[in-house]
């Protein structure tokens, strides 16, 4: 769980590069905001179309070392990104690594969840509080490493992915001698009649798209949301973007363990709708209150995804890795499409006229109403 926490870490350390340069791409390329929103639809739309695909094939038959491959598609993105002089050329990097986060993000949520004793929730929280954290430091080293050395330096995180190569190896031997150790067992079947869990799981997404589509106006337009309306300097901007994730990271990791305790269901509705009266504040407050309720916002609408992939892995029982699959997927497509959507809402607009609309998106919020009370899997998956 640690190996694949430190992974997830370093592969969202090096994702989190691409946005954090958004400032200084518009800088030297003259980018709308528009075309902004697009590099982020590029990168979740690669990452998004094949997870569940991914996810799925890895349920029906195990593929061993697809974890360390996945990270190599990271590292040769990175590698282009790091010499990327033209639009094009930046999103074809994007692309690339986007590939690696399809290839990483279901395989190593399914052994994450092999390797959780039970703690599902928690296992899903460690697992991607790795991933928040690796996030919220990529704007800090771009504040402090790429913008005073230039785009070159983003070479130097290359390491990173050899490093995380090193470590997912490891994680795949363990899981192939976990197989081998395992009984296979019959799958459970579903805990609710398909209706139900149909109907259940589409209302998750549109839970979802509120939850995504809000963190998406705030990991691209949130620096410049505090450089045009507070003047800060980019590189606090990025410092200021750095608390915000970091808040994300810890009401992640928070999500796991009440999840565990209280019900998915509980977790999902707290999250989603007890974050409305902040964003509803967010773009009326000066600086300091920004940053407070920007920290408050991170924390509370973070915890819903761990919450949200264990009561669908619940719901439909043998199909763990195309579950994580769809909801990494559709975090990362639905995120892409509001970021490039908020782009043109941006240029047409302003940013703060931006967040006056995304505020009400947790209201949605209201439809965990219908959630029903998940019906606890007895038999475990037939596949991990």
């Amino acid at each position: 769980m640690v190996a694949l926490s430190a992974s997830h870490m370093l592969n969202d350390v090096m994702q989190s590069l691409a946005p954090a340069l958004y400032p200084v791409f518009r800088a030297e390329l003259a980018l709308s905001f528009f075309q902004i929103g697009i590099i982020t639809f590029v990168f979740q739309l690669t990452a998004s179309l094949l997870q569940p695909l991914i996810g799925l094939a890895a349920d029906r038959r195990p593929m061993n070392w697809i974890l360390p491959v996945g990270m190599a598609f990271t590292l040769i993105g990175l590698f282009l990104l790091a010499f990327a002089k033209t639009y094009l050329l930046i999103l074809a990097s994007v692309a690339v690594i986007g590939i690696g986060s399809a290839v990483f993000h279901p395989e190593a949520s399914r052994v994450a969840r092999a390797a959780s004793g039970g703690r599902h929730g928690f296992a899903q929280s460690l697992f991607q509080v790795g991933g928040n954290f690796g996030q919220s430091i990529g704007p800090l080293l771009a504040a402090f490493v790429v913008v005073p050395f230039g785009q070159h330096s983003v070479l130097a995180f290359t390491i990173l992915a050899l490093v995380a190569v090193v470590l997912l190896t490891r994680v795949s031997r363990w899981h192939v001698a976990h197989r081998a150790q395992r009984k296979h067992v019959a799958a459970a079947g579903p805990a609710h009649p398909r209706p139900v869990v149909i109907r259940t799981i589409a209302v998750l997404i549109v839970m979802l798209f509120s939850k995504v589509v809000y963190l998406a106006s705030i990991g691209s337009y949130y620096t410049f949301y505090l450089i045009d309306t507070f003047h800060v300097t980019i590189q606090q901007a990025q410092v200021m973007l750095f608390v915000f994730l970091a808040a994300v990271a810890a009401g992640t990791f928070l999500g796991g363990p009440l999840t565990d305790r209280f019900g998915a269901k509980f977790v999902i509705w707290g999250s989603i709708l007890g974050v409305l009266p902040f964003t509803l504040l967010l773009p009326h407050l000066g600086f300091a209150g920004t940053i407070v309720n920007s920290i408050a916002i991170g924390l509370v609408i973070s915890s819903a995804f761990s919450a949200m992939v264990v009561y669908a892995q619940e719901l439909t029982p043998g199909n763990v890795g195309a579950v994580a699959g769809l909801f990494f997927g559709l975090s990362f497509g639905l995120g892409g499409i509001g970021a490039a959507l908020l782009g043109i809402l941006a240029d047409r607009t302003s940013i703060g006229f931006v967040y006056q609309v995304c505020a009400f998106l947790p209201a949605i919020g209201l439809l965990g109403a219908l959630l029903p009370q998940p019906t606890p899997v007895t038999a475990p998956p037939a596949r991990d």
